[in-house]
């Protein structure tokens, strides 16, 4: 991680769970001022959590606003980076909307329409995306840049699609799903349920290559394109071992939040594309 020229105080709330961890450890790394403060689920509140040289005190869910409040007196230049849980979504953008506490919104799953609703409404800067690897997103992007200029350009073509993510995650990947979008648009006859998911974690080393430390934390997606004859074949794949590349995206996205509500920027609402075309944050 290189040098950058900003430096301004950094709350990661949900940082007892791995990614909120991994996130506070890249702030730190970045020369980010880490608060303090952070809230988890009820279990772990009045828990110490050392990060770097920070001892971070953790809090219940109760105690939400009045830390949100507390925080915003003492840090006025906070950027808040949530990795709760899904549940927690919406109520959490309700009160960092209604404190008045920018934010970037790393955690998926909640109410969607009603996060970006609650965002516009309240008139906040917010950076919001499913995906904050910042790669991941540009290839994403680049799959649909491709589908609308070339639509049906890969006709007749058969797909095949295989994703390998830690056994905890039940879901079919946000991703791959936004990927296979492209390739349907292209003309690729595919349906959802055709994706190969791959969550034993003997499967994963064995067949998909998954080293075994990154077994519970990895993003492996493999797309196959194969012509109608079987003559021509393309491979598209991209793997992610550990949570690093989300944190430095997350920490990324707080850069240039930071720098929009400093410059007053018009724009409130931000995704990870708006990051992306900013250009290098650090």
């Amino acid at each position: 991680m290189g040098s950058h020229s900003v430096s301004f105080p950094v709350m990661v709330n949900g940082c007892t769970g791995k990614m909120g961890r991994a996130v506070a450890e890249a702030a730190v790394s970045a020369g980010l001022e880490l608060v303090p403060l952070s809230f988890s689920n009820p279990e772990r509140s009045g828990e110490k959590l050392q990060i770097g040289s920070v001892e971070i005190s953790i809090h219940g869910p109760s105690e939400r606003e009045s830390i949100f409040q507390s925080v915003l007196e003492k840090f006025p230049d906070v950027i808040v980076v949530d990795y709760t849980v899904p549940a927690a979504v919406n109520e959490n953008a309700e009160l960092y909307c209604k404190v008045g506490l920018p934010f970037v919104m790393g955690t998926t799953g909640g109410d969607r329409q009603r996060l970006l609703q609650t965002v516009q409404d309240a008139n906040i800067y917010a950076v919001i995306a499913p995906q904050m690897g910042k790669q991941v997103v540009a290839f994403q992007a680049a799959m649909e840049i491709m589908a609308e200029q070339f639509p049906g350009a890969f006709a007749g073509y058969t797909l095949q699609v295989m994703e390998s993510h830690q056994a905890s995650k039940r879901d079919t990947s946000g991703t791959a799903k936004a990927i296979i979008s492209s390739f349907q648009k292209l003309g690729v006859s595919f349906e959802m349920g055709q994706i190969q998911l791959v969550r034993d974690p003997k499967m994963q080393m064995e067949m998909v290559g998954v080293p075994e430390e990154y077994l519970s934390g990895h993003a492996f997606h493999m797309y196959h394109l194969t012509s109608p004859d079987g003559t021509v074949s393309f491979e598209f794949q991209h793997n992610v071992c550990g949570r690093s590349i989300y944190a430095e995206g997350s920490v990324d996205a707080a850069i240039f939040l930071s720098k929009k509500v400093q410059s007053k920027a018009e724009k409130k609402l931000y995704n990870m594309i708006d990051v992306l075309c900013e250009g290098n944050m650090r």
